[in-house]
C-alpha cells in the first residue's frame, strides 16, 4: 500500500512533506537525499507522523514494534513529542544519518501510543548477551542485523519501523529476523519510499505502509 487512501488530500501529509528537506548530491552525487531531521524540528509535523501510523495500527493488536538501531532515539522521540518540543539527534563524527539510526525516532512513539513493546534492531556488536543474527546482500556487499535472543514471543504480531524504503533490503532482513525468532509480521510501515528503487518487491508480499512517495 502507497500514497493512496486520500492521505494526499489530509493536511497533514502535506506539513510533513514540506518539512522533510531534500539534499542533492548527498552522500554521494546522484542521490537526492530525504533529510528527516528537519521534520524533527517541527513538532506539529513530527506528532501528525506519529499520529498517522498510530490511526493505522491501533486496535490491530500488534504486540511488537521493531526499529532499527540507536539507543539515545529510544526515549529522545517520545519525550519530546510529549512535551511539545523539538528532537534534535546528535551523531557521531562521521557516521552518516542512515537506516540503522532513523528507525529508532518513530519506533518507540508508536509502540508506547498503541501498548505495544518495543524491539530494537541492531548491527552486530552493538547489543550485550545473546543474539540472534540476519545477514543481508547490499549493492557493494553484505551487511548484518541482530536482536537479543527472548525478545520475541511466538505469539507475538510484529509492526517494522523504519523512517524510508529504498532497496527493500534491510526491511527485508529486519521481516527475516522476526520471523525466524517466531513472530508474525504483520506489516512494515515507513515515512518515505523511493519507488524507483521497487523496495516493495523484496518483502516477500509483505504489506508496506508509507506516508509519501520521495520528491
Amino acid at each position: 500500500m502507497a500514497c493512496g487512501e486520500d492521505k494526499e488530500q489530509d493536511p497533514r501529509i502535506q506539513g510533513i512533506a514540506a518539512s522533510i528537506r531534500v539534499v542533492p548530491d548527498f552522500p554521494k552525487k546522484g542521490i537526492m537525499f530525504q533529510d528527516i531531521t528537519t521534520l524533527l524540528l517541527d513538532p506539529k509535523a513530527f506528532k501528525n507522523t506519529v499520529d498517522l501510523f498510530v490511526e493505522r495500527y491501533s486496535g490491530k493488536n500488534i504486540s511488537v514494534v521493531a526499529g532499527i538501531e540507536a539507543r539515545g532515539f529510544i526515549f529522545g522521540p517520545p519525550i519530546a513529542l510529549a512535551i511539545g518540543a523539538k528532537f534534535v539527534p546528535l551523531r557521531k563524527p562521521r557516521k552518516l544519518p542512515g537506516i540503522e539510526a532513523r528507525g529508532f525516532i518513530f519506533g518507540p512513539p508508536i509502540a508506547l501510543a498503541i501498548g505495544a513493546k518495543f524491539v530494537p534492531l541492531r548491527k552486530p556488536r552493538k547489543l550485550p548477551g545473546e543474539v540472534i543474527s540476519e545477514k543481508y546482500v547490499l549493492e557493494y556487499g553484505t551487511d548484518c542485523l541482530e536482536m537479543h535472543v527472548g525478545a520475541i514471543q511466538p505469539c507475538d504480531r510484529a509492526l517494522v519501523v523504519d523512517d524510508l524504503v529504498a532497496t527493500g533490503g534491510t526491511l527485508r532482513a529486519a521481516m527475516n529476523l522476526l520471523e525466524r525468532a517466531g513472530a508474525e509480521v504483520v506489516e512494515c510501515a515507513c515515512v518515505i519510499e523511493l519507488p524507483e528503487l521497487k523496495g516493495r518487491e523484496r518483502l516477500n508480499g509483505k504489506p508496506l505502509y508509507v506516508l509519501m512517495e520521495s520528491r
